[in-house]
């Protein structure tokens, strides 16, 4: 008779620590499972978006492996020039930033 009581005592007490570590202490399975899933699906997330990112240099790097193309890119953006060259830039009302305040 003893025996199986001491037997049900340990088989309580195991059923009510595995139910503590599953559910209800700080470090429980479900939840650090459920913000490590969220952590993963945020990583997710962040790694398409740096593919395509990477995608988009890519194409870019194509782009300006010819000289000519990088020229003009450097023309455009940067306003260089040629030796001996004069660049006028026009600029139009409409795309100038004005104080409305005046």
């Amino acid at each position: 008779m003893k025996l199986s009581i001491f037997k049900n005592i340990y088989i309580i007490i195991s059923a009510i620590f595995i139910v503590w570590m599953l559910f209800l202490d700080a470090n429980s399975w479900f939840f650090t499972h459920r913000e490590l899933n969220k952590q993963i699906e945020l990583l997710e997330e962040q790694k398409a978006n740096l593919q395509q990112a990477a995608g988009k240099d890519n194409k870019s790097i194509l782009k300006f492996s010819s000289f000519e193309e990088l020229e003009k890119f450097a023309r455009e953006h940067f306003f260089m020039k040629r030796e001996n060259e004069v660049i006028y830039i026009i600029e139009y009302e409409d795309s100038l930033k004005t104080n409305t305040n005046e």
